[in-house]
């Protein structure tokens, strides 16, 4: 789910960082520039992990600027394809189900990746699965597992101011990264319908063994 990714960049420090030992600075502005970052090709950058390698600074022609040559390794989240991952589920709508891991929600579960006989209802805004007669609810907040199927790269555009209908300015940019799962297989979904259903099995297995002792 998580992995070191190796990055060279162009690093500037600015003059009121100029009081901090040159490691400690330079590690601040990497982190002020990547951190919780969506890299193309690369993944949501978490945080730093160590600085591998700087060159001398060089003062910036009329910006006062220090630009540095930095080579280092970012933590990132990047989970792999058939991952099995927890997360609690944000929102839903009649599209999908969105899920949150703490740290992101760029994480999206279409409709056609949930269990069969699943449907939206309106008036409580949750998926609903039912399970031989029986209504299983995907509630909001509600700890779920997921499978990772893939991952979405969208090219983002310069900033264009836009309009809805109503003429009204939408400032909202969409995300240029997210992860396409599903909850479709047995031991997917809540954690709590298979916790359940484990404790059901675990309860007939007891039966079966006092009837061997008797």
């Amino acid at each position: 789910m998580f992995i070191l990714s190796t990055i060279q960049d162009l690093i500037q420090l600015k003059p009121q960082d100029f009081g901090k030992p040159s490691a400690q600075a330079i590690k601040d502005a990497i982190n002020t520039k990547y951190s919780n970052k969506i890299v193309p090709g690369v993944g949501l950058c978490i945080a730093l992990w160590d600085l591998l390698s700087a060159t001398e600074g060089l003062i910036g022609h009329g910006t006062g600027l220090v630009n540095i040559n930095a080579e280092f390794r970012l933590a990132v989240f990047r989970p792999f394809r058939g991952e099995i991952v927890y997360g609690r589920i944000k929102s839903s709508n009649p599209e999908g189900i969105v899920i949150d891991l703490d740290f992101t929600s760029e994480i999206f579960v279409p409709y056609q990746n949930l269990f069969e006989n699943s449907r939206f209802e309106k008036s409580e805004n949750v998926w609903v699965w039912n399970s031989d007669g029986t209504e299983l609810f995907l509630d909001k907040g509600e700890p779920v597992l997921f499978r990772v199927e893939q991952e979405e790269w969208i090219d983002q555009r310069p900033t264009i101011e836009q309009r809805n209908e109503d003429n009204e300015i939408v400032d909202e940019r969409g995300t240029a990264w997210r992860v396409i799962g599903s909850m479709n297989q047995a031991g997917l979904g809540p954690t709590l319908w298979w916790g359940e259903q484990e404790e059901e099995e675990g309860d007939d297995g007891d039966v079966e063994m006092d009837g061997t002792e008797e």
